[in-house]
């Protein structure tokens, strides 16, 4: 429970970086492109409000990653998330770089760990193996951003 208030409190502190519906991100857009394309468009999609896929080929096996910076964590309407993933919604935690970063590299093991929950389950079976690719995933992803 410990970890669970730490990254609360870190949420809050953190959603200033988000002002202007812009990310603040250590990894590199264009190369975040390439590892969506090559990663991520098998499950997930980037789609605007109005329907129009901005990236992806129209997936739906994982929710929609437009504006998932800053966004609160288990929100995209009519997905259906794991229980430890609605949970940190309902405590309005938002993505941000870290723990986007975090959770696409082993999903199942940082939500246990963010949770103090060592029965906490992901939905998300693929992990992303270099930490550098999830900052430059982040930063692409962070393009996307959800007018405020």
């Amino acid at each position: 429970m410990k970890s669970f208030k730490f990254a609360a409190a870190f949420a809050v502190l953190a959603a200033p970086a988000f002002a202007g519906g812009h990310a603040s991100t250590q990894g590199d857009a264009a190369a975040g492109e390439e590892q969506f394309n090559r990663q991520c468009v098998a499950c997930h999609v980037v789609a605007d409000a109005s329907g129009e896929v901005l990236a992806g080929r129209n997936a739906r096996t994982g929710p929609n990653l437009y504006g998932i910076a800053g966004r609160t964590m288990g929100s995209v309407e009519g997905f259906r998330y794991s229980d430890a993933l609605i949970e940190l919604g309902e405590a309005e935690t938002p993505w941000t770089e870290e723990a986007f970063v975090g959770y696409v590299q082993d999903p199942t093991g940082w939500l246990r760990e963010t949770l103090d929950n060592r029965r906490a389950r992901g939905k998300m079976a693929y992990q992303v193996r270099q930490e550098e690719q999830a900052y430059d995933l982040f930063a692409y992803l962070s393009t996307f951003a959800a007018p405020e």
